[in-house]
């Protein structure tokens, strides 16, 4: 190996703690966006059923204390660190940490496990920015590749899908149908990015191992104005078209995020099952790959690969390992018009 870096950094997108954090964080992510008020009202009262508390900083933690004893167990032996986007501990703070402990490089992991504006290329520019107002000194810092179609994400995905399945009564499994969903984005985002390809053949590949070619991808989370085109059909709709069908049992996989975060507990455990109580569907939510062992062991996989000389590169299906490097037009920032 070499050993060219002296840190991880898991960057990830943050949320508040407290009632008293929402607003403020509310207006961090949305600064600079044509978002109105009345829609920051509107998912402000969504953390307000959960106390004003993303689980997202809870989350974080959790894998930082299952990577740590990961990497203690079988190396490399790299300190970890943490910084967010959008709220406490932000990236400006944690890499004058990682500046004053002598850090020079950092492997940096980021919780998305799509390429798209939002998940990959803006968190490059946080890092940067980060750099930046940290000043003189602040560490180099290299982003790990993406991981859509790695093993060690797409089968912990499929175990908790086949779990789920396993909830359904075992006459009615057959006919039961299956949802992957992800974050919407405007279509024109999605265009400039690999988003939709990835989340494609990540769905088909957990469907693959689980023997179930029949599902579809949908989405959820959509924040932008009516008159923009974002990704389609939201689960709301294909949930009421399913019943429609006659369809009795479906299962919810939200491939799309890592962990069991405010989207994933609004949108799906909170709204979504309201719908299907409505309308008499039953609804079983997968869980998200979350701290799952395999998944762990995948973060200290990505960051052997970077230190190796000869690295083996870990992907499932024909698309390949994605490079380490994004190439200089991939995924540009949205128009501001």
């Amino acid at each position: 190996m070499n050993n060219s870096y002296d840190a991880v950094l898991i960057v990830s997108f943050g949320g508040p703690e407290g009632l008293d954090d929402v607003m403020p964080f509310l207006e961090r992510v949305l600064r600079g966006k044509n978002v109105p008020r009345q829609r920051m009202l509107e998912v402000a009262e969504h953390y307000q059923h959960f106390g004003g508390v993303s689980p997202i900083n809870g989350q974080c933690r959790e894998l930082i204390a299952a990577l740590q004893l990961e990497l203690q167990q079988h190396g490399p032996p790299l300190p970890i660190y943490w910084g967010n986007r959008n709220w406490h501990p932000l990236l400006p703070d944690t890499l004058k940490t990682m500046r004053d402990a002598g850090v020079q490089r950092a492997l940096a992991f980021f919780t998305s496990a799509f390429g798209s504006y939002s998940g990959c290329r803006q968190y490059l520019e946080n890092v940067a920015q980060a750099r930046e107002e940290a000043g003189p000194g602040t560490p180099e810092v290299h982003k790990l590749r993406t991981f859509f179609n790695h093993p060690g994400f797409i089968e912990p995905m499929a175990q908790h899908v086949a779990d789920a399945l396993e909830t359904i009564p075992r006459e009615r499994r057959p006919a039961a149908r299956l949802l992957f969903t992800a974050h919407s984005i405007p279509v024109a985002m999605s265009e400039t990015s690999p988003y939709q390809r990835q989340l494609l053949e990540a769905a088909r590949l957990v469907g693959q191992i689980i023997g179930r070619p029949d599902w579809r991808l949908v989405y959820q989370s959509r924040s932008g104005p009516p008159r923009q085109p974002w990704l389609e059909p939201d689960i709301l709709d294909a949930l009421r078209q399913l019943q429609q069908q006659g369809v009795r049992d479906v299962v919810v996989a939200p491939i799309g995020f890592l962990s069991d975060h405010m989207e994933v507990l609004f949108d799906l455990d909170l709204e979504a099952q309201q719908v299907c109580g409505e309308i008499g569907l039953n609804m079983v939510r997968a869980k998200t790959v979350g701290s799952h062992p395999r998944f762990i062991s995948m973060i200290r996989e990505l960051l052997v690969e970077r230190l190796s000389e000869n690295p083996v590169r870990l992907a499932l299906g024909d698309m390949g390992a994605a490079d380490d490097a994004c190439p200089a037009d991939c995924c540009p920032p949205p128009s501001r018009k």
